[in-house]
């Protein structure tokens, strides 16, 4: 059974002029909508100066057609509170199309 119980911000890129003739992109909100969010198995990644955590979560929502603003898609990010799941693919959850299952990955320092 399905339990959308968390309210979770949908962003997206959105290009906006940088005032020098070139643009600068910024993360604009879409919406909020109400999932259910399962940790995967997480890993540490070295970089530069700092060690990365990275966790895979299935992120569950409510079904949308596709180019409805509210289905995520890959490259849009989910955000509750400080914490941020980047999104990098979406399919139907059942035959139906009732849920969506985004598959998403939060990174951030250790």
């Amino acid at each position: 059974m399905t339990e959308l119980s968390r309210a979770l911000v949908l962003e997206g890129t959105q290009r906006v002029a940088d005032g020098a003739g070139g643009f600068a992109e910024t993360w604009t909100v879409l919406g909020t909508l109400w999932a259910e969010v399962v940790a995967g198995s997480g890993r540490d990644a070295a970089g530069e100066d700092v060690t990365l955590a990275s966790v895979p979560y299935r992120i569950t929502v409510r079904g949308a057609p596709f180019g409805a603003p509210s289905r995520p898609v890959p490259g849009q990010r989910f955000r509750d509170g400080a914490r941020l799941f980047a999104v990098l693919a979406v399919t139907e959850r059942d035959a139906a199309g009732q849920y969506l299952t985004c598959f998403a990955r939060e990174e951030g320092p250790v």
